[in-house]
C-alpha cells in the first residue's frame, strides 16, 4: 500500500495494537460465523471409529488394518493438490479498497468446504452398504480422498480472517472437534448399534448410514452458512472489512495481492522449517490416529464388552478436548508453542509407559486418559504452527498441506503397526513404538524452537543495525510479499 493510500484509508499507526473494543467485537463476530460451522464439519469427519465391521464382512484382522491404511493413502495423495487448488481459486482483493481483482475464482470456501463434507457424507453412507472386502477397500480410499482438503482448507481460511497470534486458539477449538467426535461418536455408536437387525442391516452398518445422512444434511445447510473470502463476506460491513484488512496487513500477508506463482511452491518445498513442521506432525500423527482408531479395541482388551468399550471412550476423549482448550489458551497467553508441544508429548509418553508397565484395567485406563490428553493437545498446538509462521500465502497453503500429507504417512504406519499379531500384552510392542515416535517429535520441536529463537535474535540485531536498516524497508509491501517469512522484519512464533 502506498503512503498516500495508507493515509487516505487511515494508516496503521505503530501504536495501534488492534485490541480496541471495536476490534474485539469484530473478532467475536467472525468467531461466531466461522468457528461453530467449521468445527461441526470437522467433527462429522471423525465419526467413523467403530468395532464389528471386519467380523461381519469376513475381513481378516490384517485386512481390516489395510482398509484403515488405504484411507490415509487417499488422504496423502490428494492433500497437497486440494490445498494448492484452493489457494489458486481465491480471488485476491485490491489492498486499498477490497475491490475485485482481475483473476476469476473457481471455488471459494462457501462452496469448497461444504462440497467436501457432502462428498464425505455420501461415501460414509456407501461404507454402511458394503458387503465384501473389495468394496471396503475401495470405499475407505474414497473416504480419504473426500476428507483430504477439509482440514488444511479450514486452516487456510483462518489465515485470511485472523491475525497470526489469534489463530492458534481458533485452531484449538476447531481441532477439539476431533476429540469431541471421539466422545460423541462413542455415545452415538452405542445408541445406533442397538438397531442391529433393523432393515436387515447390522448395527455397524446403521452407524455409518445414519452418520452419513446427518453429514449430508448438515453439509447442505453449510452452503448457506460457511463464509466466503473476506472481501465479499456479507456478514461484515464495509467499515469492518476495511478494519479487517488493516489488522491483517499489520502482521501478516493476508491483505497483500499475491498471484499464484510456482516460486512460492518451490519456497515451501525447499524450506527446512516447512519440512520440520511436517515431520513434527508425522511423529504425532502416528499416535493420534492409532489411538483414535484403536481406542475402543484397546479398552475392549481390558476385559470390557464392545458396547461398553464404546461408552468408555467418552471420558478420555472428553478430557482431551478440555486439555486442548486449556493448554492452547495458555499458549496464546504466553505466546509460546514449542515448550507446550514438548510438555504434551511428555504427558502422552507417561500414559504409554503406564500402558506397557501394568496389566491391570484401572491403571491401563488411566494411561489411556493421559495418552489421549497429551496426544490431542500436542496436535492442536503443532497444527496451527505453520499457519502462524509461514508466509507468503501460497507457500503457507503448501506448507499446511505438506504437514498433513507427511504427517499422515505416520498415520499409515500407526494403523499397520497396531496389527493383531502385535496385540499381545495389551499392544505392548506398538505402544513402545508409539513412545519412539513421540520422542522423535520432541527432537523436531526442539530443533524448531532452537533455530527460530536464534533467527529471531539475529533479525533483532539486523533491524537495529543502521547500516542494514535501509536494505529491506520493513514497511515495503513488495519485500514482505516476495520474501515472506524470510523478510528481516518477520518474527517467528516459538
Amino acid at each position: 500500500m502506498s503512503t498516500k493510500a495508507a493515509s487516505e484509508k487511515g494508516s496503521i499507526s505503530s501504536t495501534d495494537n488492534f485490541d480496541t473494543p471495536e476490534d474485539r467485537a469484530l473478532v467475536r463476530k467472525i468467531d461466531f460465523r466461522l468457528i461453530p460451522i467449521l468445527t461441526l464439519l470437522y467433527l462429522l469427519s471423525f465419526l467413523d471409529r467403530i468395532l464389528g465391521l471386519a467380523t461381519d464382512l469376513h475381513v481378516s484382522a490384517p485386512g481390516y488394518n489395510t482398509s484403515l491404511a488405504l484411507y490415509f493413502v487417499g488422504y496423502v495423495l490428494f492433500e497437497v493438490p486440494a490445498n494448492v487448488y484452493c489457494v489458486r481459486a481465491e480471488v485476491f482483493v485490491h489492498i486499498d479498497s477490497f475491490s475485485h481483482h482481475d483473476r476469476l475464482k473457481r471455488l471459494d470456501p462457501q462452496i469448497w468446504l461444504p462440497s467436501l463434507t457432502l462428498f464425505w457424507g455420501i461415501v460414509s453412507i456407501c461404507q454402511g452398504l458394503v458387503t465384501n472386502k473389495a468394496g471396503l477397500f475401495g470405499i475407505r480410499f474414497l473416504l480419504g480422498v473426500s476428507e483430504a482438503g477439509l482440514f488444511p482448507g479450514v486452516i487456510y481460511v483462518f489465515s485470511v480472517y485472523y491475525r497470526r497470534h489469534e489463530r492458534s486458539w481458533r485452531v484449538a477449538i476447531f481441532f477439539g472437534g476431533a476429540a469431541l467426535a471421539g466422545a460423541f461418536g462413542g455415545i452415538l455408536a452405542f445408541a445406533i448399534g442397538k438397531m442391529d437387525g433393523v432393515g436387515g442391516h447390522k448395527g455397524w452398518q446403521w452407524i455409518f448410514i445414519i452418520e452419513g445422512i446427518i453429514t449430508v444434511v448438515i453439509s447442505l445447510l453449510a452452503y448457506f452458512i460457511v463464509p466466503t473470502w473476506p472481501y465479499k463476506a456479507k456478514f461484515l460491513t464495509e467499515s469492518e472489512k476495511a478494519r479487517l484488512l488493516q489488522r491483517l496487513n499489520a502482521d501478516s500477508d493476508a491483505g497483500l495481492i499475491e498471484h499464484f506463482e510456482w516460486v512460492y511452491v518451490r519456497q515451501a518445498l525447499t524450506d527446512h522449517l516447512v519440512w520440520a513442521y511436517a515431520f513434527l506432525f508425522h511423529g504425532f500423527a502416528f499416535v493420534l490416529y492409532s489411538l483414535s482408531l484403536f481406542l475402543p479395541t484397546i479398552i475392549a482388551g481390558l476385559g470390557f464388552q464392545s458396547w461398553q468399550a464404546q461408552l468408555m471412550t467418552v471420558p478420555p476423549n472428553s478430557l482431551a478436548a478440555i486439555s486442548i482448550w486449556l493448554t492452547v489458551w495458555w499458549s496464546s497467553r504466553i505466546d509460546r508453542r514449542a515448550p507446550l508441544i514438548i510438555g504434551s508429548a511428555g504427558v502422552a509418553i507417561i500414559g504409554y509407559i503406564i500402558l506397557i508397565s501394568t496389566g491391570k484395567a484401572g491403571p491401563q485406563y488411566l494411561g489411556v486418559h493421559l495418552a489421549a490428553a497429551g496426544i490431542y493437545t500436542g496436535n492442536a498446538l503443532l497444527l496451527s504452527w505453520p499457519g502462524e509462521n509461514v508466509s507468503a500465502q501460497t507457500k503457507r497453503a503448501v506448507a499446511v498441506a505438506m504437514q498433513i500429507t507427511i504427517g499422515d504417512i505416520g498415520a499409515i504406519s500407526g494403523v499397520l503397526v497396531y496389527r493383531p499379531n502385535l496385540a499381545g500384552n495389551h499392544y505392548r510392542e506398538p505402544h513402545i513404538i508409539a513412545i519412539g515416535y513421540l520422542v522423535f517429535a520432541v527432537l523436531i520441536a526442539l530443533y524448531l524452537y532452537t533455530w527460530m529463537t536464534r533467527e529471531n535474535r539475529r533479525r533483532d540485531r539486523l533491524e537495529g543495525n543502521k547500516d542494514t536498516k535501509e536494505v529491506y524497508d520493513p514497511s515495503s509491501a513488495e519485500d514482505k510479499q516476495r520474501l515472506g517469512d524470510r523478510h528481516p522484519s518477520y518474527r517467528y512464533v516459538i
